[in-house]
């Protein structure tokens, strides 16, 4: 297997929705996720996020995980990936990983990782995946 690449930009909306445990504790959150990629990733991404603030600004934490679904590099089908986001005082740290055995269709099988890349009103992505050889 060889390690291949797309990447491009994304649009993204959040919206809130209610915490499955209510209660008086605003440093906790919840949100859909949806995505439309766009480039060697022409799919939609759909999932959930919580999110944990710290009681220092610029200090918090979130974890989603998210479907996307459409074509990779012309091969057709979905994966999941999970997220995990900290933010330490400002500096970032963010690992979004493909779910082993998730791929359907012809992205069975794929496992890899994606960078998003979050600035100057821009929202892009790489993703490094391989796939299993063809039989």
């Amino acid at each position: 297997m060889t390690t291949q690449t797309a990447s491009g930009a994304f649009d993204v909306t959040l919206a809130p929705l209610s915490l499955d445990q209510p209660g008086d504790d605003s440093a906790r959150g919840r949100m859909r996720l949806d995505k439309r990629f766009h480039g060697g990733l022409d799919a939609t991404g759909a999932g959930e996020m919580l999110t944990g603030m710290g009681s220092v600004s610029g200090s918090a934490a979130y974890v989603a995980i998210e479907r996307i679904s459409g074509t990779l590099n012309g091969k057709t089908g979905s994966f999941i990936v999970v997220h995990r986001g900290l933010m330490t005082r400002g500096a970032p740290e963010l690992a979004v990983t493909i779910v082993p055995d998730s791929g359907t269709g012809e992205l069975a099988g794929i496992s890899g990782a994606m960078n998003l890349i979050v600035g100057n009103g821009r929202h892009d992505y790489t993703i490094d995946y391989t796939l299993p050889a063809s039989a």
